[in-house]
């Protein structure tokens, strides 16, 4: 297992904290006057899915989290359960906890190929890609002169998901989507 530093926390790094995978979320190494420096984390549960704070001093080593990961396929959503299935045999079907596949199932289309991510052999979530291309589904005509509040509108995505996007995007469009931040990057075609 390989142990990092405290000044290598960085986010979206695993590690093992009080016996447990997290995920590290941010990460600020800073100095307080005349004392050593610290590495003031947010790290995410990879289990519970719980949000901590804790700073990780100079002195401090921290084992990386050895995760396991392989290729999986989103088949539906029903009643808040979410079934996957492995990407080489469709008839080994499974479902993940909601919590597990919380913020990054909104931005996956069905029949997609994503990563999941197991820890000492318990399926803990989902790898997906920083950005994916959605189709928008529902998009209100844009008004003339209609700019007073920056010039956005809010659109349905094929997924199910609303977002922000500027007022030349139409319904039918493929757009790409930060799907860490949730924000509109970029209109591929229209």
């Amino acid at each position: 297992m390989a142990m990092l530093e405290y000044n290598e926390l960085k986010p979206r790094k695993y590690i093992v904290f009080e016996g447990e995978p997290f995920e590290v979320l941010t990460s600020h190494v800073f100095r307080k006057q005349m004392r050593k420096p610290v590495n003031a984390t947010k790290l995410r549960n990879l289990l519970t899915g719980k949000v901590v704070e804790h700073s990780f001093h100079q002195s401090e080593k921290i084992s990386e989290a050895e995760l396991d990961s392989r290729q999986v396929k989103y088949l539906y959503t029903n009643r808040g359960d979410h079934w996957f299935c492995e990407a080489s045999d469709p008839s080994k079907r499974f479902q993940l906890d909601p919590g597990s596949v919380e913020g990054k199932i909104e931005w996956i289309k069905t029949n997609s190929i994503v990563d999941l991510l197991s820890f000492e052999g318990r399926m803990i979530g989902l790898n997906i890609p920083i950005k994916v291309e959605l189709k928008v589904t529902e998009a209100a005509p844009a008004v003339k002169g209609n700019t007073v509040q920056g010039g956005s509108k809010e659109v349905k995505l094929e997924t199910g998901r609303s977002i922000n996007v500027p007022m030349f995007v139409n319904e039918g469009d493929i757009i790409r989507v930060n799907t860490e931040t949730g924000d509109y990057v970029e209109r591929v075609t229209n």
